[in-house]
């Protein structure tokens, strides 16, 4: 069943009211009728099935049949910060990421970043990233979207750790040297609601000194398994592994 993302309900009818490309997809798309049933996900993240009772010119009118009371989303928020890669990656990792639970995305300008940012074309861009986490989003029936944020500085994401619970650097050096047990601690240790932002670096990984300047702000730097995991693997490594952990395991 078709999943959406959209303002209300309603205050004055208590009905969800789907406008611009969400009207567009049930309409041209989809070619839905009146009686046709959809998801629709509030702001606040509650989801409900629905009827389509209305269909006008310019938006969509939905009946609430049943609230849902289940969630998929992962009990803890996790937060994934990627040095820009090169090409499609980050594009990759977005869409991937959001459909293995993952809270929120900060691209940042690793010192070993390829890619320039043009900041004439940031808001275009940021705009396309979120439409991918959307259409992820809706795509793996989650009840939120993940928010992108303009790639930031080094600094930037220093100062952006300080408002998490816990913080963490993918480190390839501490793979090599056989590191497994500080991700394992971390996750046994957060609690539901709680949150965790993960650094990793782009192609060519983190320098030694992003790395030491990051752990003297306190971030743990960790290994993901004995192998060496390409800039677009290594966060979904980890957000299968919280998944396991949280919601396998059980």
């Amino acid at each position: 069943m078709q999943r959406y993302f959209v303002n209300g309900p309603s205050s004055d009818d208590g009905r969800f009211h789907i406008f611009d490309d969400d009207y567009h997809h049930i309409v041209r798309v989809m070619r839905m009728k009146e009686g046709d049933q959809v998801i629709c996900v509030s702001p606040n993240g509650e989801s409900a099935l629905c009827e389509i009772a209305e269909i006008t010119a310019e938006q969509a009118v939905a009946n609430i049949v049943e609230w849902y009371k289940e969630s998929s989303e992962l009990p803890v928020q996790i937060t994934i910060a990627s040095g820009l890669p090169k090409g499609d990656k980050l594009e990759w990792i977005i869409q991937k990421g959001t459909e293995l639970g993952a809270f929120g995305f900060v691209p940042f300008v690793a010192a070993r970043s390829v890619v320039k940012w043009d900041e004439k074309k940031s808001n275009k861009k940021v705009d396309r990233w979120q439409k991918i986490a959307k259409e992820a989003a809706e795509q793996s029936h989650r009840n939120h979207v993940p928010e992108i944020t303009a790639p930031k500085t080094f600094r930037d994401l220093i100062d952006l750790g300080a408002s998490f619970d816990y913080k963490v650097i993918a480190y390839e050096e501490e793979a090599r040297q056989g590191e497994a047990s500080v991700l394992s601690e971390v996750l046994r240790k957060i609690q539901p609601k709680q949150s965790l932002l993960v650094v990793f670096g782009p192609e060519g990984g983190l320098t030694g000194k992003e790395t030491e300047t990051l752990r003297a702000q306190g971030f743990l730097s960790c290994g993901l398994g004995p192998r060496i995991l390409r800039t677009e693997t290594a966060p979904l490594y980890l957000l299968s592994a919280a998944s396991y952990h949280f919601e396998l395991m059980r």
